[in-house]
C-alpha cells in the first residue's frame, strides 16, 4: 500500500512539475531583454516609438534623415520660384529648423515640428513682413514636397507647393 501512494505521490509531482514549466514556458516575457530608448515601450518584443524617434530601440531621431540642403522650385498663386533652402537639427529633438523657407531669405528662420516618420508640420511661423507661414513639408528619401501656406498683414494669401530634391 505505501508503495502505490509513493507512486501516487510521485506521479502527482511529475505531473505537477510539468504543468509549471509548461505554463511559464508559455508566458515568456518577450520585452525581457529589450531596453527601448528615449521614451520608447516594448509591447510583445517590439519597441513603439515616441513622436521624433524611430528604429529598432527608438535610438535613432527622425529629424535627423531631414537635415541637409534642399533645393527645387515652388509653384505659387503669386508666381514661380527656384529655392533653396537649409534643413539643421535643434536643440529640440522633435523639432527642425528651415533656413529660407518659400525664398525668403537665409536670414529668416523657422522651426518645424516632426508630426509623423515623414513630417515636418509649421504653424503661424513669421518669415518677417508681418507674414506668417503655415504648412508641411513631407518626405520620401531624397525627395521633399513642401505645401504651404503665407498669410501677409494686409492681402491675399499666397498658397504654394514645391518640389525638393536632397543635395
Amino acid at each position: 500500500m505505501k508503495s502505490i501512494r509513493n507512486i501516487a505521490l510521485a506521479a502527482f509531482m511529475t505531473i505537477g512539475a510539468f504543468s509549471a514549466i509548461t505554463y511559464t514556458s508559455c508566458n515568456k516575457d518577450e520585452c525581457k531583454d529589450v531596453t527601448c530608448q528615449n521614451g520608447g515601450t516594448c509591447i510583445a518584443g517590439v519597441c513603439s516609438c515616441p513622436t521624433g524617434y524611430e528604429g529598432t530601440l527608438c535610438a535613432d531621431k527622425t529629424r535627423d534623415k531631414f537635415v541637409g540642403t534642399w533645393t527645387g522650385s515652388d509653384a505659387c498663386t503669386s508666381g514661380n520660384y527656384n529655392i533653396s533652402l537649409s534643413i539643421s537639427s535643434s536643440a529640440n529633438a522633435v523639432n527642425a529648423l528651415v533656413s529660407n523657407p518659400g525664398g525668403f531669405g537665409s536670414a529668416v528662420n523657422i522651426t518645424g515640428v516632426v508630426s509623423n516618420a515623414t513630417t515636418l508640420t509649421f504653424t503661424n511661423a513669421s518669415v518677417g513682413g508681418g507674414r506668417t507661414l503655415s504648412g508641411t513639408m513631407t518626405f520620401n528619401g531624397s525627395a521633399m514636397q513642401f505645401v504651404y501656406s503665407v498669410t501677409p498683414a494686409v492681402g491675399d494669401v499666397d498658397n504654394c507647393t514645391g518640389t525638393y530634391s536632397k543635395q
